[in-house]
C-alpha cells in the first residue's frame, strides 16, 4: 500500500492480520524500479524476519498501491455481456485504448465530473501491475510471468465525450482522460497469491447493485492481454494494465448516470474495496 497526503504518500506492507510495516528501508516508493528488483520478494523476507518496523496507518489517506505509470493500457468490450449491452458484437481480438497516467489517485479520493458532462459511468475492472519488462512475448504463460500484482481499478468513463462522433472524433480518449478517472487500490497484493481467472468484481451506486461478475467471463484473460500486447508495444515495469469492465453499467440504459454527491462502490474478491464521492471538477 501507499499511504499519505496525495504526492507525498509513503509505502507501507500489511500482514495476513492487518498490521502496517514502513517500507523506506527497502524502497522511497512502489514504482517501476522496485517491482523490477524483485521488491515484492524482499519485502516478504524483511517481514518474516521481523526486520520491518511496524506503523499505524490508521486515519490516513490511502493512495494508489502504485505511483504515478508510465503508461496506462486499457481493454474494451473484454466481457461479452458488457460488449452486447453497449451494442457490439464481441470482439475477435483485444481493443485497446489508453488512459492519460494522471487519472490515476487513490481508491477513496474524490471523482470529478468533468465541465459539459452529460454521461459519466462507473466500470469496476481487475487492474493488472506489470513487473518485468514485457517485450515479444512467446506466450500467455510467460506472460504471466511479467505480472507483479492484482489491484481494483475503476475505468471511470464519459460517454458522451467517449462515444458521441460530434465530440470524440471517433476516438475514445476524450471520455477516459478525464482528472481523477481512474481510482486505484486499496492494495496491491502480489501475483501469486491470486487466481486472476476466478473473481467476483461488484460495483454499486448509492448503495445499489450494478455490476456482479467474474473474471472468468472475460473473453482475453490476463496472460493472453499481456502476451498479446507486448507483442505491439513494451510493457514495463509498473504499468497499469485495466483488463475491462462486466455488464452492469449506465451505458447499458438500464441506470442513470453519474451526479454530484452519487457514491460509488467498487471491490473484487480478495484484492479490496473502492469508494468514491462524486464532484464537480
Amino acid at each position: 500500500m501507499r499511504v499519505g497526503a496525495a504526492g507525498a504518500e509513503r509505502p507501507v506492507v500489511t500482514d495476513d492480520e492487518g498490521r502496517a510495516f514502513g517500507l523506506a528501508g527497502l524502497t522511497d516508493d512502489l514504482d517501476g524500479t522496485f517491482l523490477a528488483a524483485d521488491g515484492i520478494a524482499r519485502v516478504r523476507d524483511a517481514l518474516a524476519a521481523g526486520d520491518l518496523p511496524a506503523v499505524d496507518i490508521e486515519g490516513e489517506r490511502v493512495g494508489a498501491p502504485i505511483t504515478r505509470p508510465w503508461s496506462v493500457v486499457c481493454v474494451g468490450m473484454n466481457y461479452a455481456a458488457h460488449a452486447a449491452e453497449s451494442g457490439a458484437a464481441p470482439p475477435a481480438q483485444p481493443v485497446v485504448f489508453f488512459k492519460h497516467p494522471n487519472t490515476v489517485v487513490g481508491p477513496y479520493d474524490e471523482v470529478l465530473l468533468p465541465r459539459g458532462a452529460e454521461k459519466v459511468d462507473w466500470e469496476v475492472e481487475l487492474g493488472v501491475v506489470i513487473g518485468r519488462r514485457a517485450r515479444y512475448l512467446e506466450s500467455p504463460e510467460e506472460a504471466l510471468a511479467h505480472v507483479a500484482g492484482y489491484t481494483v481499478s475503476n475505468d471511470v468513463s464519459e460517454r458522451h465525450f467517449q462515444l458521441d462522433p460530434a465530440v470524440s472524433g471517433g476516438q475514445w480518449g476524450k471520455g477516459k482522460c478525464c482528472e481523477t478517472f481512474n481510482p486505484l487500490g486499496p492494495w496491491l497484493v502480489p501475483a501469486d497469491e491470486v487466481d486472476p481467472g476466478s473473481l467476483r468484481l461488484r460495483s454499486f451506486v448509492n448503495g445499489e447493485a450494478r455490476q456482479d461478475s467474474t473474471t472468468a467471463d472475460m473473453l482475453f484473460g490476463v496472460g493472453e492481454l499481456v502476451h498479446h500486447l507486448s507483442e505491439f508495444m513494451v510493457l514495463e515495469p509498473g504499468d497499469l494494465l485495466n483488463t475491462g469492465t462486466p455488464q452492469g453499467v449506465a451505458l447499458s440504459g438500464r441506470f442513470p448516470y453519474l451526479a454530484v454527491d452519487d457514491v460509488m462502490e467498487i471491490e473484487i474478491e480478495g484484492l479490496g474495496r473502492q469508494r468514491q464521492v462524486l464532484a464537480r471538477a
